[in-house]
């Protein structure tokens, strides 16, 4: 088990486990596991950006759902929030040092997901095909 000097992060107090459902992993699985949240901090690999530049990135997600999402991954300590304190208000987002570590993780994701998306799609189609629906 790693024990960990960085004064933000909680003690481990025993060994960690996704499968234990009372074990905090599963908060982190959740979090990460959201479509938005993995677009954002796959987004934010490429520096710092501001909201709108998020919202072209992203394509389709509402300014709730980014808002929302933006919050809990800075309320997590995935993303950093820095307002300028200039006028108009000008806010940034990047990834934090433990950000950066998951976005390297979610790249593989993404990269698979180029990759096979027309197999499940082809999947999807003939399962479908298969029921009538």
């Amino acid at each position: 088990m790693k024990i960990s000097t960085d004064p933000l992060e909680a003690p481990i107090t025993s060994i960690p486990d996704v499968f234990d459902p009372t074990c905090s992993s599963r908060h982190a699985l959740e979090l990460i596991a959201s479509k938005w949240a993995m677009l954002i901090i796959s987004a934010l690999e490429e520096g710092p950006m501001r909201n709108a530049a998020l919202m072209r990135r992203l394509g389709d997600v509402s300014q709730k759902m980014l808002t929302q999402t933006l919050k809990e991954l800075e309320r997590n300590g995935l993303v950093i929030r820095e307002d300028k304190k200039t006028v108009p208000p000008h806010v940034e987002y990047s990834l934090s040092a433990v950000g950066r570590s998951l976005s390297e993780t979610l790249l593989v994701l993404d990269r698979w997901a180029e990759t096979h998306f027309g197999t499940l799609d082809a999947a999807r189609a003939r399962y479908d095909a298969e029921r009538g629906k």
